[in-house]
């Protein structure tokens, strides 16, 4: 089991079902514009372990 914070989910639902984490919308909304700039040339493994280290450091500064 993973002890990386998720930050819980990001949508959450009154049904059960826990849906996508705080940390993967975080990660997504990073990796968009990582990739909307022309100038990145970067891998896709680079780009997603870079969105994941921003997503994580949103969820630290959310928690002070």
């Amino acid at each position: 089991m993973s002890t990386t914070n998720d930050g819980g989910p990001a949508f959450p639902r009154e049904y059960g079902s826990k849906g996508m984490s705080l940390r993967d919308y975080f990660a997504a909304a990073a990796l968009q514009g990582l990739c909307a700039d022309p100038s990145m040339q970067e891998s896709s493994e680079s780009l997603s372990e870079l969105a994941y280290n921003i997503a994580d450091a949103m969820l630290k500064e959310r928690a002070k």
